[in-house]
This record gives structure tokens, C-alpha cells and sequence, in this order.
């Protein structure tokens, strides 16, 4: 397996058989081998997780297929790709191509994914986290809480081989409680912090935090855009 941080929340993680590309916005998608199938995810409509530039891919790539959360409106996706596109909305499992998708509801929109191909199971979070904001009324951050732990407990019978989690340091000191309870709950055997909006050094912090203690030598430290690393599974 080979994963590339392009940006924010997306990764392109070349396995064996196929690709998977999640939550392009912007920056450089690798070159990827068009004899091979393409997967691209989107788990929600934000514009720091969707795109439609990424419709262009399959002008290049005609193995690839969508997986789009169906916040995001039909009117947006060309209809000339509709055969290639599968909309999935939260608690559904579909198989696609050669993929098995699990979906879970997100505490913000839309949805995560779960992936399983190849003998690999890939956990993408999109913006499902513990989001716990200091300006919140304690009641609000309560009712978040429950409901992230209510979609970790759904997660955490799952073999996850390499999860991407939130670690957003706009959270002050709670930037990794999310990623942090994924962890202690059912964990992965790497993860991959995203959604740090450019602090390169949130994964180091993480590192050196105390609750990291029993897990921090799964942590992946991301330092720069195009950078790639690959995990032992």
C-alpha cells in the first residue's frame, strides 16, 4: 500500500488492485495507472472536502467510479457520469466494483467511509469527530460527544488498517479528543492525522501528548503536501 497527503482531508491510497481517492479539493493528484480502477470518495459537500473537478478524472481514467455522499445534489455531478456514480448515505453497506463501503453518519455532514479491498480495511472519517468547541453551551458539547461515541461504537468491531481522523487544532487543547477516543475504542494500525488546516506540526503534538502514550508509534507524521509514506500491514 502507498498513501499521498494532497491536501486537508485527501489522500490517494494505491493498493494492489485499484485506487482510492478521497476528498479532493484541490492540489496535485498523483499520475495513477489507467489500466487500473479508480474509486473516489466524497463524504460531504464542503467545499474543503468536494469538488467538481474531480468529474475531470474520468476523461483520463476510464476505470473510474464515484462514491458520493448524498448530501451532495444530483444537478451537481454531470450527467453523463451517473452510471458510474453511487450515492450513499449514512449506515448503508454497498459493494462497488471490487470494494465493500461502509458508511457512518457524520456529527457534522454527511458521512465516513470504511473500505475494504484487498484484504485492507481504510477508514476515512470526512468530518465525523468529536468536535468539541470551547463557544459551545456544555449541553451542545455533550450531545456531540454522544453522538461521536454512538458511530465509534458501530466502527469499533471493524479491522481498520489505516484510518485518516481530524486532528484540528482550531479545537485549542481538544484537537485530538476525537481522533484520540477512535483510538482507545477499536483503533488501526495507522492513522494518518488531516483536517489541520496547513499546521504541519499537529501530528508531532499529538505524538507527545500523554493519552497518545499506548499508540503513538501508529501515528503518521505529515510534514508537507505530496508527501508519501507506506504503511506495513
Amino acid at each position: 500500500m502507498k498513501v499521498t497527503y494532497i491536501e486537508h482531508s485527501s489522500f490517494l491510497v494505491e493498493l494492489e488492485s485499484c485506487y482510492l481517492l478521497f476528498d479532493y479539493f484541490q492540489g496535485e493528484i498523483p499520475g495513477m495507472d489507467a489500466g487500473k480502477e479508480v474509486y473516489v470518495f466524497v463524504s460531504h459537500r464542503h467545499g474543503d472536502h468536494f469538488s467538481p473537478a474531480i468529474f475531470g478524472l474520468a476523461d483520463r481514467y476510464p476505470k473510474v467510479q464515484y462514491v458520493i455522499s448524498d448530501d451532495i445534489w444530483q444537478k451537481r455531478v454531470p450527467e453523463e457520469l451517473y452510471g458510474r456514480i453511487v450515492f450513499m448515505g449514512p449506515g448503508e453497506e454497498k459493494k462497488v466494483g471490487q470494494v465493500l463501503v461502509k458508511t457512518y453518519r457524520s456529527t457534522d455532514e454527511g458521512v465516513a467511509f470504511l473500505v475494504e479491498v484487498d484484504g485492507a480495511g481504510i477508514y476515512h472519517a470526512g468530518d465525523l469527530n468529536h468536535w468539541y468547541w470551547k463557544g459551545e453551551a456544555e449541553s451542545w458539547n455533550r450531545q456531540m460527544g454522544e453522538k461521536y461515541h454512538k458511530e465509534l461504537d458501530k466502527i469499533k468491531g471493524e479491522s481498520v488498517d489505516v484510518a485518516f481522523l481530524p486532528v484540528d487544532s482550531r479545537l485549542e487543547e481538544y484537537y485530538c479528543l476525537g481522533a484520540d477516543e477512535f483510538m482507545r475504542t477499536g483503533g488501526a494500525g495507522v492513522v494518518c492525522p488531516m483536517h489541520f488546516w496547513g499546521d504541519y506540526g499537529v501530528g508531532k503534538r499529538w505524538k507527545a501528548e500523554e493519552c497518545a502514550a499506548g499508540y503513538r508509534d501508529k501515528i503518521i507524521e505529515i510534514t508537507a503536501q505530496g508527501e508519501v509514506f507506506s504503511p506495513e500491514l
